[in-house]
């Protein structure tokens, strides 16, 4: 399909929007329904952000993908 790359980045931001406004679900939550959360699509992105050889950590993963630095976020939202 053409142009599937930019349509999936748009997806992608629009599921990272999503979550980011629904802080009140809980990792643990999306675990047990969906098999992963936050911290999963942290994961990813840093293991491919390397395997593109985009310098990427854990910390700097999770910043991105919560928006914020992963302790503020814990201490906001995590029950």
């Amino acid at each position: 399909m053409e142009k599937s790359t930019e349509i999936e980045a748009l997806v992608f931001r629009r599921l990272l929007n999503h979550l980011r406004e629904r802080n009140d679900v809980q990792n643990i939550d999306l675990m047990n329904l969906a098999g992963f959360c936050r911290n999963c699509l942290s994961n990813w992105y840093e293991e491919e952000s390397n395997k593109m050889e985009v310098s990427m950590n854990r910390e700097k993963a999770r910043e991105f993908i919560y928006d914020m630095p992963y302790s503020e976020w814990k201490d906001k939202y995590q029950k």
